[in-house]
């Protein structure tokens, strides 16, 4: 017997807090990219088809948010991207090789969902730093290209630029809290690619035996 389930919806004020911490982290980036001298113009390589995983229901609500403002055409195109992305991806985790696959919304090398691309898709590139709730401190050096920069100009790597997460990731956490709300305790963690989460389809919670 199938346990019943919702779709878990992001209010329109969670949604607006979403677009705002997304917002803050696209300056933080602009500016850290600019201290740096960071570009992805010329590049060779396409972040897009780096092995990501996601961690919050809030950015997949989102993500299906802008799914759905999409033509159908185009979604069904991108589904089918991501069941083939899926497929692809569990092969070589199958052979122990880390998967190097274009994102199924990557097309012509632009983001077909830019507005509603996930946290991971906004930050990765420059070097950050965050302080974890056990009060660790942890640095992240940036992309290939980006390390090749800091290489060049700072001898030291601590001294180079970098950008702060940790008051944005706990807005985040605030949200995800606010949008799953006493329902948290029935929601396994989140670890999925962008093709799971499309392939999977919006994210649900189990509805309560008192509810049904």
């Amino acid at each position: 017997m199938s346990i019943p389930k919702i779709e878990i919806l992001l209010s329109a004020e969670l949604s607006r807090e979403l677009a705002e911490i997304y917002a803050g982290m696209e300056a933080g980036y602009d500016q850290v990219a600019a201290e740096v001298g960071l570009t992805c113009q010329g590049c060779p390589d396409n972040c897009c088809d780096s092995y990501f995983l996601h961690h919050t229901y809030s950015e997949w609500a989102y993500l299906w948010q802008g799914l759905r403002q999409l033509p159908e055409e185009q979604r069904v195109a991108i589904t089918d991207r991501a069941k083939e992305y899926v497929v692809a991806s569990k092969e070589k985790l199958a052979r122990n090789e880390r998967p190097q696959i274009m994102c199924p919304l990557n097309f012509g090398g632009l983001c077909g969902l830019y507005k509603h691309r996930l946290l991971v898709c906004r930050m990765h590139g420059i070097p950050a730093t965050m302080t974890r709730p056990d009060g660790q401190s942890m640095r992240f050096p940036g992309c290939f290209r980006c390390q090749e920069i800091v290489e060049k100009h700072y001898p030291q790597q601590e001294d180079a630029p970098a950008m702060d997460r940790t008051p944005l990731f706990q807005q985040m956490v605030a949200v995800e809290s606010r949008l799953l709300g006493d329902k948290r305790h029935l929601m396994p963690r989140v670890k999925l690619t962008i093709a799971e989460m499309i392939v999977q389809g919006p994210p649900t919670v189990p509805v309560p035996h008192c509810e049904r």
